[in-house]
């Protein structure tokens, strides 16, 4: 994400093209980083199995009510997370910008992205093996469906440049097909499409169009946005996480204002009309 991102920002010449192409798939992994966010906090959620009441204090009289959490794999997720995602990579390490390559030079950047797309949907089919939780493998098959798309990108970019990748860089060939939940998405055709994410037009098509470097007979699809979106679902209080840790005075405050809102959000349509933020596409 960060290098993509930064890559954009710092993009030099006039190949808005290949900026667009970047610059797309940056603004689409913010929206993977919140994606992983909600499942680590779903798979989280509730695994201390504490169903004390909102306002009971939790571990009165001395019970461990988060003893479990001690044994985990990663104990902060607990501590400093709520259970909740951290800003950490998989081996615990805060994230840093010491891993955000921009070379400066196109040939480089787009090389070095399909290294980071190539071992990153590598990783996540072994992460899909080592469990057969439905949440984590509903979301890491959708990852690899789009890690592939993202690996189509960065090598179609790089052929137009006149760069052999195939035989510089080989992708790790596997059938990732194989994965029951990767094959629905790929029959859904995700893995060849890429979105713009732009108001104002983007060139990325000059780019991202025409046969799939896989050589599948596929073809590559730019879109503005993805063909299906679905609402995030709110999470549930963590009373013995003490989040969001409301008591009963604060609780009858909140609800106030929030009644407030609704009240005059209604007043305002009455007069108004409809708000069109809230029109369903």
């Amino acid at each position: 994400m960060m290098q993509y991102l930064f890559q954009s920002f710092n993009f030099r010449g006039d190949g808005i093209p290949y900026l667009d192409l970047i610059q797309g798939i940056g603004i689409e992994e913010i929206s993977h980083v919140e994606l992983i966010t909600k499942t680590i906090s779903r798979l989280l959620d509730g695994a201390p199995e504490y169903h004390g009441k909102k306002y009971d204090v939790p571990g009165k009289g001395g019970d461990p009510v988060m003893d479990m959490a001690k044994e985990q794999q990663n104990t902060q997720h607990f501590i400093h997370g709520a259970q909740g995602a951290l800003p950490v990579d998989s081996a615990g390490n805060p994230w840093s910008g010491s891993y955000v390559h921009n070379h400066g030079n196109l040939v480089l950047d787009l090389m070095d992205n399909l290294v980071l797309e190539s071992t990153g949907r590598l990783q996540k089919c072994r992460i899909y093996q080592m469990s057969s939780n439905k949440t984590l493998r509903a979301t890491v098959a959708f990852l690899i469906a789009r890690d592939e798309a993202h690996e189509m990108a960065f090598a179609k970019a790089l052929e137009t440049l006149g760069v052999n990748w195939g035989k510089i860089l080989p992708i790790p060939k596997f059938d990732s097909s194989q994965y029951p939940e990767v094959k629905k998405l790929i029959d859904a055709g995700i893995n060849r499409e890429q979105y713009t994410f732009r108001l104002d037009g983007s060139e990325m098509d000059k780019i991202f169009r025409g046969s799939a470097p896989a050589n599948d007979g596929t073809e590559l699809v730019t879109l503005k946005e993805p063909r299906e979106s679905y609402p995030i679902p709110p999470a549930p209080e963590r009373p013995e996480e003490f989040a969001p840790g409301l008591d009963p005075e604060l609780q009858k405050l909140t609800d106030a204002f929030t009644e407030f809102k609704e009240k005059k959000a209604k007043e305002m349509e009455k007069k108004a009309g409809p708000n069109p933020r809230d029109k369903k596409s």
